[in-house]
């Protein structure tokens, strides 16, 4: 009871029927979530990815080694944890393939068995990376800055009923061909400078489809088992709030929900199974590429922060831009996550 005769509203006490903690950026991104889902996943049985792709970057440390993910959940690097990227996030699968390859030479072993991927998440190819590229080109001064992944072009196609998903490379794939012809040929209509060696890229997804065939399955049926088995999930956000589609600075923001809602349609499972919302917090401010950034330091002192925060973008390898903590902004954060 406060000195008024309020009462003070107090902190809800965790549901153990709620079996899923969510760890979202309260700000533009590099708070330090992937340190945060490592913690947590000593004690998880399951970590998970619901959207983005390799837009995404997080580092973790363990022994001296320093594991660079971007499309890999970072529990993966827990050995007794299983890892699930759900229907919401894009794939690229060479990029995936050369991640998993990369970590497995600094000592990440058995991700075939661990990793689990949805059959319903929209694949990213190399000719969606190509044009957001040109189309960043096209727009000039009032180019966003994206991270030219292909990710905005790639939910584009998904949002337009044009994409293309992992189900349908395991498919029958004389149909993902032709759908794979198909797509190709709009986007080389719209983008005349577009040139891709078709018969090679259809090659070379026969390939993928053999061998990313162990990683695949029904996520949704996967993860709604393990939560009537009463098991421990942890969610992994990429991204920001202040990056989401609806309700980040738009236009300067990513193509996907990366607020709480997005937990939900991009793993299928319902609201009533999220336990704790964390919402991770970066001491001072900073943003990777253009945007409004209403605290932002352009003097020494910002340049004393990125030196010594050593804040270069895991992805983009760009400086980050540094500015004060922004309150106001974290209180909006909060409206639309609801931190516990």
């Amino acid at each position: 009871m406060s000195s008024n005769g309020h009462s003070n509203p107090k902190r809800p006490r965790k549901d153990m029927s709620r079996p899923m903690t969510v760890v979202l950026g309260a700000q533009w991104g590099d708070e330090g979530k992937g340190k945060v889902v490592d913690m947590l996943a000593c004690n998880a049985d399951i970590v998970c990815r619901c959207q983005g792709g390799n837009n995404a970057g997080h580092t973790v440390v363990v022994d001296g080694k320093e594991y660079d993910l971007h499309i890999l959940p970072s529990g993966v690097i827990n050995k007794k944890c299983v890892s699930v990227i759900g229907n919401g996030v894009v794939i690229n699968l060479p990029q995936f393939f050369e991640e998993v390859k990369k970590n497995e030479e600094k000592g990440l072993a058995g991700c075939c068995g661990r990793v689990f991927i949805s059959d319903r998440a929209h694949l990213v190819f190399d000719f969606h990376q190509t044009v957001d590229g040109l189309q960043e080109q096209e727009k000039g001064k009032s180019s966003i800055g994206t991270t030219k992944k292909g990710i905005g072009p790639t939910y584009s196609c998904k949002a337009s009923r044009s994409g293309i998903r992992l189900a349908d490379l395991l498919g029958d794939f004389s149909l993902f061909e032709e759908k794979y012809r198909r797509l190709l040929k709009t986007y080389m209509h719209q983008h005349p400078d577009l040139n891709v060696d078709i018969e090679q890229e259809v090659k070379k997804y026969k390939e993928y489809a053999k061998s990313i065939a162990p990683f695949v399955t029904d996520t949704v049926t996967y993860l709604h088992e393990a939560i009537k088995n009463g098991k421990k999930i942890v969610v992994e956000g990429a991204n920001a709030a202040l990056l989401d589609i609806d309700f980040g600075t738009y236009p300067y923001v990513t193509s996907s929900n990366c607020t709480v809602g997005g937990v939900c349609t991009g793993l299928g499972v319902p609201p009533t199974v999220i336990g704790e919302i964390c919402g991770v917090v970066k001491a001072y401010s900073t943003r990777v590429g253009d945007g409004p950034f209403p605290t932002e330091l352009c003097d020494g002192i910002g340049e004393i922060l990125q030196s010594r925060g050593g804040e270069i973008g895991v992805t983009t390898k760009r400086k980050r831009r540094c500015g004060w903590l922004d309150a106001v902004l974290l209180r909006y954060s909060n409206m639309i996550n609801g931190y516990t």
